[in-house]
């Protein structure tokens, strides 16, 4: 029997986009049920904020996570998948849905 997710799971998408327009892509992706790296260091400032805002609140809404992972990268995830951070010798889950600032 086929599962129907049975190749998603595997698949991270990792997107450096230039302007805030391809930052769908991202949202489309975590639709989907793939799991995306976002890393926003080649975007101004500006746009910068305004992408991260924009797909935190795209993949809320979809009951998605999300984990900052350096000033610039983001993961984000479907419901489905479980993320754990690792910091020193803790284990977090990012059920809670938030970021560090």
């Amino acid at each position: 029997m086929d599962a129907p997710f049975a190749d998603w799971w595997q698949e991270i998408v990792v997107f450096k986009p230039l302007v805030f327009e391809e930052a769908f892509e991202a949202v489309l992706a975590v639709r989907e049920q793939r799991t995306v790296l976002l890393n926003i260091c080649r975007m101004d400032p500006e746009h910068a904020r305004r992408t991260i805002d924009f797909v935190i609140g795209f993949v809320t809404a979809l009951d998605g996570q999300y984990v900052r992972i350096d000033e610039k990268v983001f993961l984000f995830a479907p419901s489905l998948v479980v993320i754990k951070t690792l910091q020193g010798s803790l284990i977090r889950n990012s059920g809670s849905k938030s970021i560090e600032r």
